[in-house]
């Protein structure tokens, strides 16, 4: 039974890699440092609409054998309104990832940088990052490559002790289980709480996982008769992933106070507390979660850019290969310089908020295509479901631009 069982794990735990990363990690320290167990409803929220969302990519990807990006540019008769949500897509997700990626790789530096310290070298008067070129030229490899079945072991085990170093930190602060259910089960808003619950749901509900997991799901199973292994996969990998962002929160909320502003300054926190055992649980957890990151999101970018563009969808394929070379390459400089690239952040911050609503909107709307899936399009309920996520992702999306350029 177990043999099956891990035999059909499949690209969920890809999926929790990619939402896990350093800057959900960094969100998540901030909202247990500065609200306690107050916002762990954000995560109970965002784990829903993920596995609702997540679903429905799955599903698209094993019925239709087809990438989302291919189906939305097959299914948009329009020539305009085509050409329109390619350029969308393709600026959010590859330029926005090339931007992310450089985030990615600083956060599996930082938690090696926890337990190795200072890893700088002086190249003609120029400090370079040794351990962001190190971690770019692992994620290198495994892209390289090219065989599904490598990538998944080897993120699936990255994934596992990602899990068991931030769930074991969050044991080791012995929180109070009552408040803990109360602040995941009764929703609350402090003062200037709001940024930061928005920005919870959206680090979780992300836009190119929809991408990856059509495109992942439809590489992994062929057979329509897969897709309750695709359905649990998904719903185990994102409650799982959405209980490793909650321990996090726990895990920070042991320390209430205002000058952790990321998970380097929440290990050194804890170091004194819980002993040095904690700083290395967590170090560990935040280099996973940078380097699962670090291979995913360029994955993605590749997708996207395939399917957009009408190439082949073959991960050894040249093209393919071209676009996560072009993102992690650029990661791979941004981290290793020290480069803050704070206003290409921003546009990606910006097209992602546009995005969300949007590509939720596409997926719901190819999810009722008869022509597309047959008799496994949505049911009514899950039409309802679809659209309260939708509008909740309208909301973030607004709320996420607006914040952008400090309206809100």
């Amino acid at each position: 039974m177990f043999k099956k069982f891990f035999k059909n794990i499949g690209p969920g735990p890809l999926v929790a890699a990619a939402f896990i990363g350093p800057g959900t990690v960094t969100l998540c320290t901030l909202a247990g440092a500065n609200f306690g167990f107050a916002l762990l409803w954000a995560m109970v929220l965002s784990i829903v609409a993920t596995i609702v969302l997540q679903e429905m990519a799955a599903r698209l990807g094993v019925v239709s054998q087809k990438g989302l990006s291919q189906v939305i540019r097959e299914e948009i008769k329009n020539p305009l309104l085509r050409n329109l949500a390619i350029l969308l897509i393709l600026s959010a997700i590859v330029v926005g990832n090339a931007a992310y990626e450089a985030g990615n790789i600083s956060g599996g530096v930082l938690g090696l940088q926890t337990i190795l310290g200072d890893t700088n070298i002086d190249i003609f008067g120029f400090q370079l990052e040794t351990m962001a070129l190190l971690i770019g030229l692992c994620a290198f490899i495994l892209l390289y490559i090219g065989n599904y079945k490598v990538l998944e072991r080897v993120l699936v085990t990255l994934v596992i002790f990602m899990s068991l170093a931030f769930v074991t930190t969050a044991i080791m602060t012995k929180p109070d289980f009552t408040q803990v259910i109360k602040g995941a089960l009764m929703p609350s808003t402090p003062a200037k709480s709001i940024l930061t619950i928005v920005g919870l749901i959206g680090t979780t509900v992300v836009p190119y996982n929809l991408f990856l997991h059509a495109s992942l799901a439809k590489t992994k199973w062929n057979n329509k008769s897969d897709l309750s292994f695709a359905r649990k996969d998904t719903i185990i990998a994102v409650v799982l992933g959405g209980l490793v962002s909650m321990c996090i929160i726990i895990s920070a909320s042991a320390i209430q106070d205002q000058s952790i502003n990321n998970a380097r300054d929440l290990a050194k926190g804890l170091e004194p507390l819980f002993g040095s055992y904690a700083k290395y649980f967590l170090s560990v957890g935040l280099f996973a979660a940078g380097i699962t990151s670090a291979i995913t999101a360029p994955l993605a970018a590749a997708f996207v850019a395939s399917g957009c563009l009408g190439w082949e969808n073959n991960l050894k394929s040249t093209k393919f290969r071209m676009v996560w070379i072009f993102i992690l390459a650029l990661g791979v400089i941004f981290a290793s310089v020290g480069f803050k690239s704070i206003e290409v952040i921003k546009f990606a911050q910006v097209a992602n908020g546009l995005l969300l609503p949007v590509i939720a909107g596409f997926l719901l709307w190819i999810m009722n295509k008869t022509n597309v899936l047959g008799n496994y399009k949505n049911s009514v309920f899950q039409n309802i479901v679809g659209l309260i996520v939708v509008f909740i992702a309208v909301f973030l999306g607004v709320k996420g631009i607006l914040s952008v350029f400090n309206l809100i």
